[in-house]
């Protein structure tokens, strides 16, 4: 993972002690044994996939509400596979050359290449959580891979669209990204040490922190650095997914919410003025309220969980870090 990704995550990694580094550890081996598994070229790609960075924070979600056990790494690697998968597609659709500041799989193998690693990491994935023997479990990943692949077509459909409203992008926002990290917690619960009673709970501190993750993350896009998210400043926008910020820097602003940005934008240069644009509507910080919402929601679902204290404390500090990745 990145410096910076893995500085946020020090608390978390001091509050799940010994333990959930071991538990990271056997995960970050496993996912090296599946991309080298099925061929040279695929290896190489999904390799290149699963070392390109990211901070592991769905199977980290799997370890802290579950505990440990084989059958919690089984699907710690499953979030994870298919978390890889559905970002190696998205680069495809958005034709992206970098994704974390790497040249994505679709820039050095072309769409073939990438459409295939994509299809291997979302079927080792279901092939991983198999093992577990846990029918429920599949069940849960497999609810999950259909929202992301329902959100993807909201995404799609409203893309460059100027009447995109907040419950629209929320609705969007819970399919594409809080629906694997609800997953990720509603496994580790299924498979680990947690009464039935508390499912529930934890699948929606899940909910609510993806949420928190998908707006902040919009955040970033707008308000950089690039050397720190990776990519350009206003990404999305040349893409055209309307994120919150957009949303609501439209609002409040007339004349941007009467510009084409079909026609406006359409390299770097142009994407970062409109961002200097919304960042002058105070946008970026209403969204940031609105994500500080969901981590206080996403908190108060640990209150009625009976969980070890220091998972519980690192469940809490890990809703905190949703909203450093901000500052």
């Amino acid at each position: 993972m990145s410096s910076a990704a893995a500085t946020q995550l020090v608390p978390v990694l001091e509050a799940g002690g010994p333990e959930l580094s071991r538990q990271l550890h056997r995960t970050e081996t496993r996912l090296a044994e599946v991309s080298e598994s099925h061929g040279a070229e695929l290896g190489r790609h999904a390799a290149a996939t699963l070392t390109a960075g990211g901070k592991r924070l769905r199977p980290m979600l799997v370890f802290l509400c579950g505990g440990e056990g084989p059958a919690l790494t089984a699907a710690a690697v499953a979030v994870e596979l298919l978390h890889m998968a559905t970002l190696v597609h998205d680069d495809v659709l958005d034709q992206a050359g970098l994704r974390r500041g790497h040249p994505t799989v679709f820039a050095t193998g072309g769409r073939s290449a990438a459409t295939a690693t994509g299809d291997l990491l979302f079927s080792r994935a279901f092939a991983e959580l198999a093992s577990t023997g846990s029918q429920e479990a599949v069940s849960a990943l497999s609810a999950a891979s259909s929202a992301l692949a329902r959100g993807e077509l909201v995404q799609r459909a409203d893309a460059w669209s100027d009447s995109v409203s907040p419950e629209r992008y929320l609705e969007r926002s819970e399919l594409k990204t809080a629906s694997l990290f609800s997953s990720a917690c509603r496994l580790g619960a299924l498979l680990g040490d947690v009464s039935s009673g508390s499912i529930a709970a934890l699948a929606g501190f899940g909910s609510s922190i993806g949420l928190a993750f998908q707006i902040l993350d919009d955040v970033l896009d707008v308000s950089g650095p690039s050397s720190r998210t990776g990519k350009h400043r206003g990404t999305d926008l040349l893409d055209g997914t309307v994120t919150l910020p957009l949303i609501i820097a439209r609002r409040r602003d007339p004349e941007l919410a009467a510009m084409d940005l079909r026609e406006l934008v359409s390299e770097p240069a142009q994407a970062e003025a409109v961002c200097d644009r919304i960042a002058i509507t105070g946008a970026l910080g209403a969204a940031r309220e609105q994500a500080l919402h969901h981590v206080a929601v996403a908190k108060a679902a640990l209150g009625g969980v009976e969980l070890a204290e220091h998972r519980s404390r690192a469940l809490d500090l890990l809703a905190d870090g949703m909203v450093e990745r901000y500052a």
